[in-house]
């Protein structure tokens, strides 16, 4: 070539802009994210246009509430954090029950909602709606973009938020126009949150006055509850358990935390927990709390709560500590790094013999009981048989009300990740989008939805998905004809005023299977049940069952309003 010449002019081939939405798929990708749960509406069309050549498995929920609900199951068996998309308006507001829902239960998801384009914000545009200031109270953190180059920085923040300390939600508002402005791909971002910085190591001073306080105690408990599980305690727990020989009790969310089958396990506490934890809890002399935060479903009176006990309490949220009941030893920690200084200390374990025989003789006398001569099915039986055909190996999970309850007491969990359900905010329409999520998380395990009834018909529609992605979900739906808790309290407290708890009018639930393709089976006898069951909980497809169970039973014990844990009714036939 002459000195000198032009250059000849070179196009590039296969060229294409950056704009904020390519940046926010690459950040997903950067951050490991499989699944995301996400319904397309206007304000996120860009983002949707990138996700359609995206290596990363979308998964339509027929209703944004459905997906939220979804990703909060993934969350809960996978241990990461749920991605969800939802359009701006109606879409976003469609999520604020799944985002109040993980924040009570402290599960990580990752949430964006598109917004109406930034010119607009504040005119009441077409499906606008005030995201930041609907979710401020529901979210652990949520932000606004404003500026596309800022997208990878603030999704790496939000799964670390998400994801540390106490996890919890954290949504990302994206108008529209920022999701398509022209950007420029950004090196990985750096995390630098100088105010936001969880402890996670205890204190050695506190730690030593735990050690100190076991060695002299005569009726020591160790409460368990979710914390246990997010941090991936459990053998840090039942290694601490075995050196001091401490009795376990756990909260509802806490399942799985301590085997069932060990034999320091007492079993669960609470309003519909089992006789013995509950007295424990009122005569012991020492409360090691885990990872629990003493909500009223647990310690019923707070009047009565512990009244003879020492309370230490571990917990990675500092502000739930001393919060509900007087703490004498706080230790701000993450449960695991806690209890493995508890082991490392080597404390001498109390002398509580007396303890642990009265700990045995209540459970010899005061197990959970059911009528086992009925001829009807009983849904505690229904759930003793879910148990045995599966080997207690299925993750369960579960809507809210009764069959919520009978699930916790009978089936006995041995490992973590196997139960899911709504603890906090008791949201019914939580349990069959979150079996999606959690069969999702862990493929080859055996999924058991089990619903009511009416919590079934809050999210029925979710029966697509699992049709179109053929999950082999096994939903169980303890059929009662009835909102059934809700028929229990007017039966107890309201002279069996039945308001509008009774359903006068279903519809077929085998043949709304059927409408979506999927297997559905009737039973409405115990025979019935004992020989069908295992073949449909063992088999490898979407099944729903219609159990029809004895509509008049309740479930006990039970604490009423305003009584102790002591004051429990139904302990025995």
């Amino acid at each position: 070539m002459l000195q000198g010449a032009a250059l000849p002019e070179v196009k590039a081939e296969n060229t294409r802009s950056i704009t904020g939405s390519d940046l926010l798929l690459d950040a997903l990708e950067r951050e490991g994210v499989e699944v995301i749960f996400g319904y397309p509406g206007g304000a996120v069309l860009p983002i949707y246009d990138k996700i359609y050549s995206s290596k990363i498995l979308h998964v339509l929920p027929r209703h944004e509430q459905g997906g939220i609900h979804a990703a909060e199951g993934y969350a809960r068996i996978s241990g990461k954090p749920g991605v969800v998309i939802a359009t701006s308006g109606p879409g976003a507001t469609n999520i604020v029950t799944g985002l109040a829902d993980a924040m009570m239960d402290s599960l990580p998801l990752v949430v964006f909602t598109g917004q109406v384009a930034t010119g607009v914000i504040g005119t009441d545009a077409f499906q606008e709606a005030d995201v930041l200031g609907i979710t401020t109270p529901i979210t652990k953190y949520n932000y606004q973009v404003r500026k596309a180059e800022d997208i990878p920085k603030i999704v790496k923040e939000a799964f670390y938020i998400a994801s540390s300390g106490r996890p919890g939600p954290v949504l990302i508002d994206i108008p529209k126009d920022i999701a398509a402005a022209p950007a420029e791909m950004q090196e990985e971002a750096e995390i630098h949150l100088p105010g936001y910085q969880p402890t996670k190591h205890p204190n050695y001073l506190q730690i030593r006055k735990l050690i100190e306080a076991v060695s002299k105690a005569k009726k020591p408990v160790i409460l368990a509850g979710a914390g246990v599980l997010h941090a991936k305690a459990m053998h840090a727990l039942k290694a601490y358990a075995e050196q001091q020989k401490l009795p376990v009790i756990h909260t509802l969310l806490g399942l799985g935390g301590f085997p069932a089958e060990h034999p320091l396990f007492i079993g669960m506490a609470g309003m519909h927990g089992c006789y013995t934890a509950n007295m424990a809890l009122s005569q012991c002399d020492l409360l090691i709390n885990i990872g629990a935060r003493f909500d009223d479903r647990l310690t019923g009176n707070l009047k009565h709560f512990a009244p003879h006990a020492s309370v230490a309490h571990i917990d990675i949220d500092p502000a739930e500590i001393g919060k509900n009941v007087e703490t004498l030893i706080p230790i701000v920690a993450d449960a695991k790094e806690a209890l493995q200084e508890l082991v490392n200390g080597e404390g001498k374990p109390p002398v509580h013999d007396e303890w642990m025989k009265q700990l045995e003789e209540w459970q010899e006398e005061f197990p959970y009981h059911y009528d086992q001569t009925s001829l009807e099915v009983k849904p505690q039986k229904a759930m003793e048989l879910i148990h045995s055909f599966t080997n207690g190996e299925a993750i369960v999970v579960t809507d809210v009300g009764q069959h919520q309850m009978w699930a916790a007491q009978y089936y006995r969990f041995n490992e973590a990740n196997r139960w899911v359900t709504s603890g906090g905010l008791g949201t019914m329409g939580f349990g069959l989008p979150a079996s999606i999520g959690a069969q999702l998380a862990d493929p080859k395990r055996n999924v058991i939805a089990v619903l009511g009834d009416g919590g079934f018909q809050m999210c029925t529609q979710e029966l697509a998905v699992i049709r179109e992605m053929n999950l082999p979900i096994k939903i169980v739906v303890l059929n009662n004809q009835a909102l059934g808790m809700v028929r229990q309290w007017q039966e107890i407290f309201y002279e069996s005023r039945f308001s509008h708890s009774k359903f006068s009018s279903q519809p077929s639930f085998v043949k709304l299977a059927e409408a979506y393709d999927i297997k559905g089976v009737l039973i409405d006898t115990k025979e019935q049940a004992e020989n069908e069951l295992k073949h449909l909980l063992t088999c490898n497809e979407p099944v729903l069952i219609d159990l029809r169970i004895d509509p008049n039973e309740n479930v006990f014990p039970m604490i009423a309003p305003g009584k102790g844990l002591h004051e429990m009714e139904g302990v025995k036939p």
